[in-house]
């Protein structure tokens, strides 16, 4: 699918759907547009081609999903790989999609084959609000980056819950479960720094190099998006340090329990070893064992065998063992 909106100051904006000259659109004058190609189909993608006239090597990247963001600058557009990132539960883990930018002089193409919500959200402002269009394809591809930008935070709320989660299991009930639900937060934290931190990189280039498509005035504007993108990467980096001492914290707390288990088996193998030891010397198959013929010696064996367990467990008590 394919959504084209267009602004010129005496018409405004106007929205089209569907396949448009649109090597007749790039040739308009003073005029913006921002055509969006939603999943798009093989006829839809030749137009990138026939009618735009990208380089083979970017539409390459745009049909193969790249592992990471990119930026290329073919002089006459700019080419940007960008990564957002969705995390709808640990289950699942950090879920990534790609969305391909390029930026004309004039205009900005998006290309993505998944909903992408932050470019809804672009939608409607371009519909309410004339002007984020009409300051520049500069300012336009901004308000792109801007809003993808903001919808790290919404992962990141998601992720510092998950921590938060976290840390209550591991003084409810430290356990095997606990441990893998940190260790899959981790690696999805790892994976978010992964796209987070070359993304930064990108937003800085846009704030401080000097691409000629990119105006001075929107350079100001992309150091907004740059900032915005380093508190990103810190809050990860503070998530991921949380995670170290919640992970720390578990571990300390699965040695106690072990360590309390082992004390308890190892009072009860010692409260139990006199016992043993008077059952080996009562078990000797000697001729002449003078308690063997008591008429209560099975009663004095036993009585011996509780002074002794009662003995043992009162001295355990007095040195605070139990």
């Amino acid at each position: 699918m394919i959504v084209t909106h267009t602004y010129q100051p005496d018409r405004g904006i106007v929205r089209t759907e569907g396949l448009l000259a649109f090597d007749e659109l790039l040739r308009v004058p003073n005029q913006v547009f921002w055509v969006d190609f939603s999943n798009p189909t093989d006829a839809e993608s030749y137009v990138l081609t026939a009618d735009f006239g990208f380089h083979p090597l970017a539409i390459e990247d745009v049909i193969a999903e790249l592992p990471g963001p990119k930026v290329d600058d073919y002089g006459q557009y700019l080419f940007v790989v960008f990564k957002i990132a969705d995390y709808p539960n640990v289950a699942d883990g950090l879920a990534t999609r790609e969305v391909d930018i390029f930026l004309l002089r004039s205009g900005v193409v998006t290309i993505h084959y998944d909903p992408i919500r932050p470019l809804e959200a672009v939608a409607r402002r371009c519909q309410n609000d004339d002007r984020l269009m009409s300051r520049g394809a500069d300012f336009l591809f901004h308000a792109v980056l801007d809003h993808l930008v903001d919808h790290y935070d919404s992962t990141l709320e998601r992720m510092e819950d998950e921590v938060d989660l976290a840390e209550d299991e591991v003084f409810a009930a430290p356990g095997r479960d606990v441990t893998k639900h940190i260790f899959s937060l981790k690696r999805d934290l790892a994976h978010l720094k992964r796209i987070a931190t070359p993304q930064r990189e990108i937003l800085n280039r846009f704030a401080r190099d000097q691409f000629p498509l990119i105006g001075a005035q929107a350079r100001l504007y992309f150091r907004d998006a740059f900032d915005h993108m380093q508190r990103v990467n810190d809050l990860a980096d503070s998530l991921r340090d949380t995670l170290n001492s919640v992970l720390e914290v578990h571990f300390s707390a699965v040695q106690k329990n072990t360590n309390d288990t082992i004390k308890i088996l190892t009072i009860i193998a010692t409260v139990f070893l006199p016992m043993y030891f008077l059952t080996g010397v009562y078990g000797m198959n000697f001729v002449h064992f003078p308690e063997i013929k008591w008429r209560h010696g099975y009663l004095f064996f036993w009585g011996l065998c509780a002074v002794l367990v009662t003995g043992m467990l009162w001295l355990f008590r007095r040195r605070k063992w139990l």
